[in-house]
């Protein structure tokens, strides 16, 4: 198969676009009505229940202009703490986020979903007024999920109704038929360079190695998106603390784990036993999984230890587990709500995954799922636990050739007969959807901060947030 194919309006077809359990399910009542919430409902609602929060300020914030980052899917956990309050906390919030082809539609006659909503919410909007004035065409970058990319190209032609050119961009790729010429994307076509006035981005491996951060193409999401946080772990931590200690006096905060940045390797049992023995260790650049590691046991992170990796600097992050076993920290411990029971009297741990997008009527959802992991939660940690099989909840599996799979038996849909085993309440699906917001919106304001007035990356600024050689090695500027 080429790595590079024109799309032509009128060529959608739904089955090649969603799993096929998605495909077919009724989506369940409450997630419909959630969806269907208006703005002004959803902040009356969350001020009514947390009476501290300003009114004002929740309504900016969900009225946010996104400019860098204008789509996101944030990954929650329905966590408790020992005297039973429940919140949502954010575990990462991704620039590429999936999650069309696990939504059952919202309206039977609209088959193309939510897909539909992205492409002429904040897609097209987004095209308008360029600034860089090139004649040129649209394409669709991927490099894993075809499935849910080829759906983006197949409704963005037929919404643009103009043909679009839907390429491959993997990051060892030979002869790609992307690239970078004078900062204005070109893909390859019947033998022939095209220049591209603006693209969609579903490249999630290391996007700044080959997509320049100062870019004339117009990329939804750019590159700096992901270094601001998107793709970026240790950044999006310290975007956090910045925008919470502006919301603090609002009544409002973003829920993470408690993190330790810029941890070297040889720090980290330190910090690992500060926490009782018990921590998620990241390298801050990966995704879909990859990259994070669940530390319950001595075993478990001598083997850590003995690993070698590309990236000098880690995040620890207090882990969230059974009431018997999660990280102590300052604030306590927290524990997951985990599904409801099943007939073994089993409880799995599940995240869920909240896609919102950046719209003129303000961030808005767009489609959520969940995910729960491969075995039960255990009540007690013995010698030889695989901590991961019971906290790790990510579909996505990297195949020795490099490729990607996916385990759709541990997806959780919205639909009729999954939602409910998911315990999960329409506050719930409120607090997930502000919680996705604040961090999306803290994301956005660190791209800013990292953008200089004339439009230039600030290489130093990024430097003293990040000094991580190996990373700013990869840096693509122009």
């Amino acid at each position: 198969m080429a790595n590079s194919k024109v799309v032509y309006p009128d060529s959608f077809e739904a089955h090649n676009h969603w799993y096929p359990k998605a495909l077919n399910a009724t989506i369940h009542p409450m997630i419909n009505f959630f969806l269907n919430l208006t703005q002004d409902r959803i902040i009356t609602r969350y001020c009514h229940m947390h009476p501290t929060v300003n009114k004002e300020k929740l309504t900016e914030v969900l009225n946010h202009k996104a400019k860098y980052f204008l789509w996101a899917g944030a990954d929650l956990l329905n966590v408790t703490s020992a005297s039973g309050k429940r919140q949502m906390v954010v575990i990462e919030n991704n620039s590429c986020p999936s999650g069309q082809k696990s939504m059952p539609l919202i309206d039977d006659n609209q088959e193309q979903g939510s897909y539909r909503l992205m492409v002429e919410r904040t897609f097209k909007p987004s095209l308008k007024n360029l600034r860089n004035k090139i004649r040129g065409g649209l394409a669709v970058l991927y490099d894993k999920n075809p499935m849910e990319v080829s759906g983006y190209a197949e409704v963005i032609a037929d919404v643009m109704n103009e043909p679009v050119h839907y390429v491959s961009f993997h990051t060892d790729e030979k002869d790609p038929s992307a690239k970078f010429i004078g900062g204005v994307l070109h893909v390859l076509s019947d033998e022939e360079w095209i220049p591209i006035r603006a693209a969609f981005r579903y490249v999630t491996q290391k996007p700044w190695n080959r997509i320049p951060v100062n870019c004339k193409t117009k990329i939804l999401n750019p590159t700096i998106a992901c270094l601001a946080g998107g793709r970026n772990k240790m950044v999006a931590a310290k975007a956090y603390d910045i925008f919470n200690a502006e919301l603090q006096q609002y009544g409002l905060k973003i829920n993470i784990p408690e993190t330790i940045w810029d941890v070297s390797k040889n720090e980290i049992p330190i910090w690992v036993r500060k926490m009782g023995g018990h921590a998620v260790i990241k390298v801050p650049y990966s995704n879909a999984g990859q990259g994070v590691y669940t530390i319950v046991t001595e075993s478990e992170l001598d083997a850590f230890m003995e690993m070698d990796f590309d990236y000098d600097l880690f995040i620890v992050q207090s882990l969230i587990g059974n009431s018997n076993w999660s990280s102590t920290t300052s604030a306590g411990k927290l524990y997951h709500v985990g599904t409801i029971p099943n007939n073994k009297n089993q409880t799995f741990v599940a995240d869920i995954r909240m896609m919102v997008s950046s719209t003129e009527k303000g961030i808005r959802p767009l489609c959520t799922y969940a995910r729960k992991a491969e075995k039960p939660l255990v009540d007690n940690i013995t010698i030889g636990t695989d901590s991961w099989s019971m906290l790790g909840t990510n579909l996505s599996i990297k195949k020795d050739d490099g490729t990607w799979d996916s385990d759709t038996n541990r997806l959780v849909l919205m639909d009729r007969r999954d939602f409910n085993k998911l315990g999960v309440g329409l506050d719930d699906l409120i607090e997930a959807y502000i919680q996705t917001v604040l961090s999306m919106v803290a994301i956005d304001k660190m791209a800013k901060t990292l953008v200089n007035k004339q439009g230039r990356f600030r290489m130093k600024l990024f430097k003293s947030l990040n000094d991580d050689q190996s990373l700013l090695d990869e840096i693509l500027i122009d």
